[in-house]
């Protein structure tokens, strides 16, 4: 142990056992805090801020939707700006820009609105960065600016562009590279940047989850992906393959929240994904036989059999390569999606091999949220859908307890909800902060406007608000 880490041991030994709170420095190393959680053990938290009120700090930065990420002195962020990509270094307590780093731009991938290129969030070991951008790959800093390494990847072929951020597992740099072929999972070392271990995935499509950490009662810490149709488990050792289950969205975006044994996952495709809404699609040689006009083996959108895969903004889903043809396999695909369902799920974890039949404990299946992942704090699950819907749930039971509009806040929604001091934090993509007391039948306190659009989740530690919007970083606090 080092001197400084013994040291700092020893003052938080000291701080409680004087009965002082020891919370300086709070864990929020990586995207949505402790294992993705989203909730924070501060206390004191305004209800009300903004712009001009209980403002610790401003920071103008450049735009971009990676949520900040905390060490115990600097705020890590990733941005871009005319076509440039950076990784930005915060100091913690005065909001002052440490260093800001140009990361090199080595291709243009697919990104379609309201994705960005700086979508993904870095995290943290306390000393060092990160940083994942999908036109360049990993790179990490050390606390001052100064790269320690870099690893190009990519590029990627993936339908709304890369949304999945880094976590890291011991010493070990983990990524989720889910896309619509050579979708993959690696392990880099996170001292040299060289590949531990590198998992081809096949058959997993596009999607935009962030893995979180499962350890057993007995047995070693597994990687847990919301992947496209099932939750997958695989080891952190070795990247191997242990367990699954079945039933997912054809798209995954939320992270999943993990409560011992039990998980929560939402997630939604289409439309035509709600349950009694499916679209039965007939095999691909029966289309074959009669829509395939020139004979080449593959469908194109003019030979459609149905509206769909006639239209413009269908058939780039179904169309994995990009070719403007449909092969078997494309086919097969359409024919998954078509038939996934929506809907939130509790999943019981651990097993080996497939345990779709045992593991899903219930379902909600009424329409969920695109991207925001739910919260479970205080034993209440939370989740929010356009339009400002807020539901909360028995997490036992996937029971309602209560739901209802965000009045003022009644808008779309990429910012997933976090929760500390008995209130969970809701953003709205416009700027609107709804501030709610916790608990099943829970009720607004505030919403508090801000000056720009939020696509970043908030970051909670010590008391304080960390809130990104397109132009600035702001750190809200009560004042005095």
């Amino acid at each position: 142990m080092s001197n400084n880490i013994a040291r700092r041991c020893i003052i938080i030994a000291l701080l409680v056992s004087l009965g002082i709170s020891a919370a300086f420095g709070e864990d929020w190393s990586q995207f949505r805090g402790p294992n993705g959680t989203g909730i924070s053990g501060t206390t004191g938290l305004p209800v009300e801020f903004g712009p001009e009120k209980n403002v610790i700090w401003k920071t103008a930065i450049p735009g971009g939707h990676s949520s900040p990420v905390l060490s115990t002195t600097r705020i890590f962020l990733t941005a871009s700006e005319n076509d440039k990509l950076f990784v930005l270094a915060l100091e913690r307590k005065t909001g002052k820009l440490l260093w800001r780093r140009e990361v090199p731009r080595s291709h243009t991938g697919r990104l379609l609105k309201p994705n960005n290129p700086s979508s993904p969030s870095p995290v943290t070991d306390g000393d060092n960065v990160y940083a994942f951008f999908q036109d360049f790959g990993l790179i990490s800093y050390d606390k001052d600016g100064k790269e320690r390494w870099k690893l190009p990847l990519g590029p990627f072929n993936i339908f709304f562009g890369f949304g999945s951020s880094p976590i890291l597992v011991e010493n070990k740099v983990v990524l989720a590279c889910d896309q619509d072929s050579r979708s993959y999972l690696i392990a880099v070392d996170k001292n040299s940047g060289k590949v531990k271990w590198k998992v081809d995935r096949p058959g997993v499509i596009s999607g935009y989850s962030t893995p979180i950490l499962y350890k057993p009662a007995s047995g070693a810490t597994q990687i847990v992906i919301p992947e496209s149709f099932q939750l997958s488990a695989y080891s952190a050792d070795n990247g191997e393959r242990l367990w699954w289950v079945r039933g997912l969205a054809c798209e995954m975006k939320s992270i999943a929240v993990l409560n011992g044994d039990t998980l929560y996952i939402n997630g939604w495709g289409l439309p035509e994904n709600q349950p009694g809404k499916q679209v039965k699609i007939p095999p691909f040689e029966e289309v074959l036989a009669k829509f395939d006009a020139n004979k080449d083996g593959k469908i194109s959108s003019a030979e459609g059999p149905d509206e769909r895969v006639k239209s413009k903004d269908y058939f780039p889903v179904f169309d994995l390569d990009r070719d403007g043809l449909l092969d078997a396999k494309e086919w097969g695909v359409y024919r998954a999606i078509m038939g996934a369902e929506n809907g939130l799920l509790s999943i019981k974890l651990g097993g080996k091999g497939d345990m779709t039949e045992s593991a899903i404990r219930w379902k909600y299946q009424k329409p969920v949220p695109q991207v925001p992942s739910t919260v479970l704090y205080k034993g209440v699950l939370y989740m929010v859908n356009d339009g400002g819907l807020l539901i909360s749930f028995d997490p036992a039971t996937g029971a309602v307890v209560k739901q209802g509009r965000l009045q003022g806040a009644i808008d779309k929604y990429f910012a997933s909800p976090v929760a500390a001091d008995d209130k969970v934090f809701l953003v709205s993509e416009g700027g609107a902060v709804s501030v709610l007391k916790a608990g099943g039948e829970w009720e607004i306190l505030a919403v508090n406007k801000l000056d720009d659009e939020c696509f970043a989740t908030p970051a909670i530690a010590d008391g304080r608000i960390y809130l990104r919007t397109q132009s600035a970083l702001y750190c809200f606090g009560k004042r005095g």
